[in-house]
């Protein structure tokens, strides 16, 4: 049978005082097991994962968007104006130099080309006539038959004939050209890009009708801001990788530095060149542009993986592992942070030193005080993986 706490049931009523001394020696024990506390359970201790806090070395890595180009890209266009009769190309053809791209409507620079010739005969004709009159002069003059005077005129006439032979000989040349001009050529072997003109449009001398990349050696353009430009170096490496070909990353240098701000005002474009070429990357295609930025050389940066900080109302707060009476314990800690480094590291600027030791994982479930148990790992930028 179950025994009662005494009190809990209404019918215990002791009615004489010695039953009653009775019944209190023989319900002590029974109390004092009714008023025992109940056991405290044991402190949960929460795994989790944390980094050691890194400085950084000379050098970081910061990320950019770029796109992809060729090494050489040409705005092919006409040098005279006309109507376009026939283009040969389409975006994506191939071609080699020489290749026929497009034509112009000739007949009116053909009809310049005759009219300069006749004008060439003319003169031509004018400068034998010339000097046949010069040899009348000098033997009329050498028979004492005509005066210095008409021999030096028949001398100059000679003259300007041969002038204006020799003026309407480049006269020719020039409509010849001109008219050669009609028939654009490529100047190399590349790919078409774009097609900025159609048939049946009047062009004028210089306007774009097609583009032609060519070059080997792909490259990556992007623009880096005024702070950060004065920290890229020529030459310095870097590394690309490709929205279509996710899975494979792309070595190259820093070849071009900009001197002079982009159409934004607040950024200057700088380019790399990949060394490995693959038939994957074309140009126009979005690229994350890792290189390395070298540091200021005043003090360097403190490095945490982006998981292990947290932000909430008051700022960005980290969770630090102290040892307590043998214990590991958090404490939370507030922080300023950074601008991002290579991967999901991000830059420290105030709260944390070097050398110590934050959760990267489990960080939600954390209080301030909270008991872990841990597992290091020694490298943050493994923690971002």
């Amino acid at each position: 049978m179950k025994p009662t706490c005494p009190g809990k049931s209404p019918r215990f009523r002791p009615r004489r005082p010695l039953a009653a001394a009775a019944a209190a020696g023989l319900l002590a024990p029974l109390a004092m097991a009714c008023n025992d506390p109940v056991p405290p359970e044991p402190p949960v201790v929460r795994p989790v994962r944390t980094a050691t806090v890194q400085a950084s070395g000379a050098q970081r890595t910061r990320t950019f968007s770029g796109v992809a180009r060729t090494e050489t890209s040409s705005s092919l266009s006409f040098m005279v104006a006309g109507k376009i009769t026939r283009l040969a190309v389409d975006v994506g053809d191939r071609v080699q130099a020489g290749d026929p791209i497009g034509d112009l409507d000739p007949v009116d620079y053909e009809l310049r080309v005759q009219a300069a010739r006749a004008a060439l005969r003319q003169a031509q004709a004018g400068a034998v006539n010339a000097e046949a009159d010069l040899q009348r002069a000098w033997r009329r003059y050498e028979n004492g038959d005509g005066a210095r005077a008409s021999l030096d005129a028949a001398i100059s006439a000679v003259d300007f004939a041969g002038a204006q032979v020799e003026s309407m000989t480049k006269g020719v040349e020039m409509a010849e050209r001109q008219a050669a001009y009609t028939r654009l050529t490529a100047p190399g072997t590349g790919v078409i890009a774009t097609v900025a003109a159609g048939v049946n449009e009047h062009v004028l001398p210089g306007a774009p009708v097609v583009m032609l990349t060519s070059g080997t050696a792909p490259e990556v353009g992007f623009t880096v801001s005024e702070t950060l430009i004065s920290r890229i170096r020529k030459g310095a490496s870097a590394s690309a990788v490709f929205s279509a070909v996710p899975d494979e990353r792309f070595e190259g240098v820093v070849t071009e530095i900009g001197v002079t701000t982009t159409a934004t005002g607040t950024t200057f474009p700088v380019t790399i060149r990949l060394h490995d070429v693959s038939v994957d990357i074309r140009s126009g295609m979005t690229a994350d542009v890792t290189i390395a930025v070298e540091d200021d050389a005043s003090a360097a940066a403190l490095v945490v993986p982006a998981r292990a900080v947290a932000a909430d109302r008051t700022g960005h707060f980290v969770f630090v592992i102290e040892a307590a009476a043998g214990r590991s314990v958090v404490r939370r800690r507030s922080v300023a942070v950074g601008g991002g480094f290579s991967g999901a590291d991000l830059e420290v600027l105030d709260g944390l030193s070097a050398g110590e030791v934050v959760v990267v994982a489990g960080v939600s479930r954390l209080r301030d005080g909270d008991e872990v148990r841990f597992d290091l790992i020694p490298d943050p930028a493994l923690a971002g993986g």
